[in-house]
């Protein structure tokens, strides 16, 4: 009885130790899922809070798209307003300024930036000798830019047509230093003159900068000029500038010459010549582009030997490059002429080889270094001969006429022949090496 007892108390003892070790480990097991559960709320909880900072982002990214958004079709509403504004405003002009019963002889369009001043300078100029043809000429003003004085200076004039021209693209130059005004100035012809040939149909233009005055005859000159155009195709285009126009080196307002060299500042073009260069045009330098050779394909310009426009423009984006020795001094014409009633025939082509030809042949050949001093003490006209480039500056410093070239052509000439007066009456031609050859002397 006694040895059952002592087994029953010993198998109690085991099952109480059993007991006690299994407490034990469940509650070890429990402890360490309760980490874990612990471990895990931390975790939730620290995801979900870095999702609502991400999902704060996402809203305020998708507000500040939203509101972009918003202001992209605010400035796109604008630009469809103002472009409708500015159709509203063309077609009201061409109806007032065009006289559906006369085909006009050429647009006018002054080009302009941001000078309200200088454009007000050259409107008043036009329009004061434009108002007796302004069905053959209608003006249009074309703003390059948004500058609020220069459109409400145009808008101001009910004889003329203010076109605008908008342009946000990015510029990009082709060489390091360049001037973005350039390229500008370059989209901004091109946008000018594909509108006034190709929207309104004007088949001539005549191009003014909105810092030049123009002659008493200026609207005469091109009206008998466009009959040249029409007649020979040899002519690419008529200038109302002479390079070397300055007070001493000009006397007959009468006189015309054609030129090898693209004048530029106050010419005209015709829509066929327009249809040739506008898939071409140059980013840049536009005007320095028509003087290659690849361009004006041996095909001349008329120029006066007065000019029958005057730059004032001191301030642009040249810089007032050569204003004070060049511009300034230029002499406009200021005699009321007629050409209509004028024998321009001497200009065609088959003509004028043989007329230029006869009054060099009849000039004095003049030698050697003193020439300027010899061409002064000499009685006539004279011509000089210059061996090259460099002889031919080395004379025209002498002279004070312009020394540039382009693409082998000096300003003015006429192969490679440029004439100016010296001082009076006398004529001085620079003959170039290979000139009296090409000209059959």
């Amino acid at each position: 009885m006694g040895s059952f007892f002592c087994d029953f108390r010993f198998l109690l003892f085991v099952a109480a130790v059993a007991f006690i070790y299994i407490q034990m480990r469940l509650f070890a097991t429990q402890s360490q899922y309760a980490d874990r559960l612990a471990d895990a709320v931390e975790s939730e909880n620290h995801c979900t809070s870095q999702m609502r900072l991400l999902i704060d982002q996402i809203s305020m990214q998708q507000g500040q798209i939203v509101a972009l958004e918003e202001e992209r079709k605010h400035h796109f509403d604008e630009r469809i307003q103002l472009k409708t504004l500015l159709q509203d405003l063309e077609s009201k002009g061409l109806q007032q300024l065009t006289d559906k019963t006369q085909v006009p002889v050429a647009a006018v369009v002054i080009m302009a930036c941001n000078r309200a001043d200088y454009l007000e300078r050259t409107i008043k100029s036009v329009l004061k000798y434009q108002t007796t043809v302004a069905s053959k000429y209608p003006v249009f003003v074309s703003q390059d830019g948004t500058n609020p004085d220069v459109k409400r200076m145009a808008l101001s004039y009910d004889q003329l047509t203010y076109m605008q021209h908008l342009d946000y693209g990015e510029v990009e130059t082709e060489r390091p230093g360049e001037l973005i005004a350039y390229y500008k100035i370059a989209r901004h012809y091109k946008w000018a003159l594909d509108q006034l040939f190709y929207k309104h149909n004007f088949n001539r233009v005549i191009i003014l900068e909105d810092d030049m005055e123009i002659a008493p005859d200026f609207f005469s000159y091109f009206g008998a000029a466009a009959m040249l155009l029409e007649k020979d195709k040899t002519i690419m285009a008529v200038s109302s500038w002479n390079d070397n126009g300055q007070k001493q080196f000009v006397h007959d307002p009468y006189l015309l010459y054609r030129s090898d060299f693209f004048p530029g500042l106050g010419w005209m073009l015709t829509k066929s010549i327009w249809d040739e260069l506008s898939p071409k045009w140059p980013k840049a330098y536009w005007d320095d582009w028509l003087r290659l050779k690849e361009n004006h394909k041996g095909r001349q310009f008329i120029r006066p030997e007065v000019c029958r426009t005057y730059n004032f423009g001191e301030h642009g984006s040249s810089m007032g490059q050569f204003f004070r020795q060049y511009l300034e001094p230029i002499k406009l014409n200021d005699v009321q002429i007629d050409w209509k009633s004028m024998d321009l025939s001497y200009l065609m082509e088959d003509k004028y080889v043989k007329y230029f030809a006869d009054v060099i042949r009849n000039a004095k050949p003049v030698y050697g270094n003193d020439a300027v001093m010899k061409a002064f003490n000499t009685v006539g006209d004279v011509r000089i001969e210059y061996r090259d480039q460099p002889d031919f500056d080395r004379i025209a410093r002498q002279f004070g006429i312009f020394e540039e070239w382009k693409d082998g052509i000096p300003r003015t000439a006429y192969k490679g022949v440029v004439v100016f007066r010296h001082q009076t009456q006398r004529r001085v031609f620079l003959i170039g090496p290979d000139s009296l050859k090409r000209l059959g002397i």
